[in-house]
């Protein structure tokens, strides 16, 4: 347990325009938008001092709010745009909350709603970690398997090479199993927790000193196409069913 009470702020960004999935973050997914599996999860968290959905669309505040989150104010335009990084997004939550409660906070918090099967148990256990280990940040990541790193590959003048010469050296050319491959981890977009300063000041979620928190794949999918939501409802349906085992 932690001893200090520290002040963190959860934050899920939620525009209303996608170009893959229209409204994609309240898409409906087992009778429910998108985002209400992530709210319901964070509101959970024991850890968590605000939730705070960022978002510009009227109907995605209004479902926001429906299932528990504050929406103390609406996105600016300019920060709701395809191009619009998450980092000023996230930066411009934290200096709207700070200034309307008069505090500062210790942690940020940010969760998708594109990766709704994560569960309160990893968002916790992330924060936990971060605090803890006395780490910059905390990001949520996945064993990468049949996308490893060392079987990628480059086209060059219609030739698959290789991206580096030192993965070269360290496959000599031929193919390696896949159970002999060193472990690669790519992050999930689940969880992310940073120091508020590292955020603020350093124009990072990761700083330099970034910790893994390593989720199983199956509650790792992020939802970026529509087969995506195919899938997910699909497991999603097996493990209500009980035919479908969380990995804990």
């Amino acid at each position: 347990m932690m001893k200090k009470r520290h002040r963190i702020l959860g934050i899920i960004p939620a525009r209303g325009s996608s170009k893959s999935i229209p409204k994609k973050n309240i898409a409906p997914l087992l009778g429910k938008p998108l985002i209400s599996y992530t709210i319901e999860e964070a509101l959970k968290s024991r850890f968590l001092t605000k939730l705070i959905v960022s978002s510009d669309d009227d109907k995605v505040i209004k479902i926001a709010k429906k299932y528990g989150a504050e929406v103390p104010f609406k996105r600016p335009k300019e920060l709701a745009e395809d191009t619009t990084p998450t980092l000023p997004v996230v930066q411009h939550v934290v200096k709207m909350m700070e200034g309307l409660n008069k505090i500062t906070y210790d942690w940020i918090v940010l969760m998708h709603a594109t990766t709704p099967l994560k569960t309160v148990e990893d968002i916790d256990n992330a924060i936990q970690k971060a605090i803890k280990s006395g780490a910059d940040s905390v990001a949520s990541v996945v064993r990468v398997l049949d996308y490893h790193p060392m079987k990628m590959k480059k086209i060059e003048n219609d030739r698959l090479v290789e991206f580096s010469d030192e993965l070269a050296a360290i496959r000599g050319g031929e193919m390696v199993r896949r159970q002999d491959l060193p472990p690669a981890y790519i992050r999930n977009d689940c969880v992310y927790v940073t120091k508020r300063d590292v955020l603020m000041k350093e124009n990072s979620f990761f700083g330099k000193d970034c910790r893994p928190y390593i989720m199983p794949e199956e509650r790792s999918y992020n939802i970026h196409e529509k087969h995506d939501l195919l899938i997910v409802d699909a497991l999603m349906k097996a493990m209500r069913k009980g035919k479908f085992q969380r990995t804990r």
